[in-house]
């Protein structure tokens, strides 16, 4: 029996709960990225060129709902796709620490290569966006991706 489908299952559902909660629901930034924890969390699971091709389709999803930097997620979640398989190379072991530190710095990193690749706001904002909007957002999407991978954990039986 194949144990990855559940795993990809658990992905999906990711995916589709932040879109449904973040454009169907319409509730912003009250969600956490969801889909930058659905990355980082397959991203260990995959070679290096699958992990940048599932950040490069992540990004054009999120890049489709805004329009205004069309692109720019994609280039970011590329990248971030990379280098999150490649940890795995060298750092062993999914324990909840680790887990919570990773997906804290990846969604920081996104945030950051974001910032630089989309300029958004202003170079007056770079302070406030990177060292206190970014660290709260990461938190809060660590938080929320440790949660729900503790969930996929319990339900799948994996250790």
């Amino acid at each position: 029996m194949d144990r990855r489908w559940p795993f990809v299952v658990f992905i999906v559902l990711l995916i589709a709960l932040h879109l449904f909660l973040r454009v169907g629901l319409g509730l912003g930034f009250w969600v956490p990225d969801l889909l930058t924890v659905a990355l980082l969390l397959a991203a260990r699971r995959m070679p290096a060129g699958y992990a940048s091709g599932l950040g490069l389709a992540i990004g054009l999803i999120r890049d489709s709902v805004n329009l205004t930097t069309f692109g720019s997620d994609a280039v970011v979640l590329t990248i971030l796709g990379y280098f999150g398989s490649r940890t795995r190379d060298y750092f062993v072991g999914d324990s909840m620490f680790f887990l919570a530190i990773y997906l804290f710095i990846g969604k920081w990193v996104h945030d950051a290569l974001y910032f630089v690749v989309a300029r958004v706001v202003g170079v007056r904002d770079a302070v406030s966006t990177l060292l206190i909007e970014a660290p709260l957002a990461a938190g809060y999407a660590a938080l929320a991706g440790l949660v729900l991978f503790s969930a996929y954990r319990a339900f799948a039986r994996e250790r």
